[in-house]
């Protein structure tokens, strides 16, 4: 399913496995063919890396009425102008900026790809230099330290209700009719036409999490326009994005338990339990003494869930999470608070709860969400309501939902699918139901739970398919399997 909250970013993942990179690449005025496109400089407030140049078209905001209002989508670009090929990038979200994933995918490609393709990227529509939406201060609602995700009690339960309904009105409010506009199906569109402005008969796509929907809509649409397309950390099809949430809630809690036994290994460096029950034990400790006594009077139990729910996209982030609590355990808490400030800046995302709101239908009804919520808590306690809340505005947004894509509904061209065995943001199931929906499709599944294989786990076995699969066309004869990446050290 999509990632309910923007945990890991490329740009995070690239800026781990990229340190040291040094000097200009190889950036360009214009792809090898596009006539479209004037490359310039990125807008200063983008963030957009070194060596990335950008553009700008206009798409339709309403594609039933294409000569009306438009949008405008700011592309990025890097790579050599003389590419045979060009890969556009989607990163994943949905709501997250695609303009800053172009230079870490070129720059972490290998010679022999990189020499064949330019990477293109985007922001999607709604989201950063492309017409964003807003939900004016609608962060303002949610104050911190936040109360537990588990609601106490019926009026503790409202009050989080209350906050969602808020949210959902201000997003109305201050996006106004851009509002309507914003689904996968029309992001996948607007897809469409950045083929064509970069003078592209086919389109040669690679898409993380999210990004793995967004391809695949676009398959489906436009299966005469896809060429070659990487689906990684694949979303599920099959469900909606109310029940794909429940679906993530038990994933998540095995990955908990995955990072308990990896601090336990090395309690040598944490002190925080030698075995994944005494570090669990440690765990519920600390997250008790928050919830009375706030670190600075900010970071709390729900505060130290959302660190917890932060780290469990890549093991990367372990030693990190680790060494917070047993910093804190020592007396020092400024880990624990700047961290959990920052994802509290990043509470309400416009653009994600704008597209996971409009893409499906989602129960109006708050009993349904409680008699859900609360029979997945049962074996999902650490992140079944805080999964809820998170997308609790969908059950009040004021946008009509997009008219459904089903996905492989048409003969599309079979793609490579790469997914991680134990992936808590897109569960293993969800690749295979995939796998089934686009035909003659081949997956790859490598050892661990990482979220985001090709490029940017150092998984030279899973990076091979995918280079194989650039440089060639041609998808491997069966599907396959691939060890992990080690755990990290300390």
């Amino acid at each position: 399913m999509t990632s309910k909250r923007r945990l890991l970013t490329l740009s995070a993942a690239a800026a781990l496995s990229l340190t040291g990179l040094s000097g200009p690449v190889t950036a360009t005025a214009s792809p090898k063919g596009a006539t479209a496109l004037t490359w310039g400089a990125c807008p200063a407030r983008s963030q957009a890396p070194r060596g990335t140049y950008c553009s700008t078209i206009k798409v339709p905001l309403d594609y039933a009425k294409p000569t009306g209002r438009q949008i405008t989508l700011t592309l990025s670009m890097v790579g050599s102008r003389d590419a045979e090929r060009t890969l556009v990038v989607n990163p994943g979200g949905p709501g997250q900026s695609g303009i800053e994933a172009a230079q870490p995918v070129w720059a972490a490609m290998s010679p022999e790809v990189s020499a064949k393709y330019s990477v293109v990227s985007f922001d999607p529509r709604g989201v950063g230099e492309s017409s964003p939406v807003s939900c004016g201060d609608a962060g303002k609602l949610i104050k911190h330290p936040a109360p537990d995700y588990t609601p106490a009690d019926a009026k503790a339960e409202q009050t989080r209700v209350a906050i969602a309904r808020g949210v959902a009105e201000r997003c109305a409010t201050a996006s106004g009719a851009l509002l309507n506009s914003i689904s996968t199906a029309n992001a996948a569109r607007d897809m469409d036409r950045v083929r064509a402005a970069l003078g592209r008969s086919k389109l040669d796509y690679l898409g993380y999490s999210y990004g793995s929907k967004l391809g695949a809509t676009y398959a489906t649409l436009f299966p005469s326009h896809t060429g070659r397309m990487i689906l990684d950390s694949v979303v599920d099809p099959d469900v909606t994005e109310y029940a794909a949430t429940y679906e993530q809630d038990p994933a998540l809690e095995q990955r908990t338990r995955q990072f308990f036994a990896w601090a336990a290994r090395n309690d040598h460096a944490y002190h925080l339990g030698a075995t994944e029950a005494k570090v669990s034990a440690t765990w519920t400790a600390v997250r008790a003494k928050l919830r009375t006594t706030p670190a600075s009077g900010r970071a709390g139990a729900t505060e130290l869930d959302d660190l917890l729910a932060s780290s469990l996209y890549t093991d990367l982030s372990w030693p990190d999470m680790a060494s917070t609590v047993a910093d804190y355990r020592k007396g020092d808490p400024s880990s624990l608070v700047g961290t959990s400030e920052q994802l509290a800046a990043g509470a309400v995302n416009p653009a994600q709860l704008a597209y996971n709101c409009v893409d499906d239908s989602w129960p109006r009804n708050w009993k349904t969400w409680h008699d859900d919520t609360t029979a997945a808590a049962k074996k999902a306690p650490l992140f079944a309501w805080m999964y809820t809340w998170i997308t609790a505005p969908c059950a009040f947004w004021k946008a009509p939902t997009a008219a459904p894509v089903k996905i492989g509904s048409v003969k599309v061209p079979p793609v490579l699918l790469l997914q991680s065995h134990d992936d808590p943001a897109t569960p293993l199931i969800g690749a295979q139901r995939m796998r089934q929906a686009l035909s003659g499709s081949r997956l790859v599944v490598a050892g661990g739970g990482n979220h985001g294989q090709y490029l940017f786990d150092g998984n030279a076995c899973m990076d091979g398919y995918g280079n194989r699969y650039l440089l060639t066309g041609k998808l491997p004869a069966a599907d396959a399997t691939c060890k992990g990446t080690p755990s990290p050290t300390p």
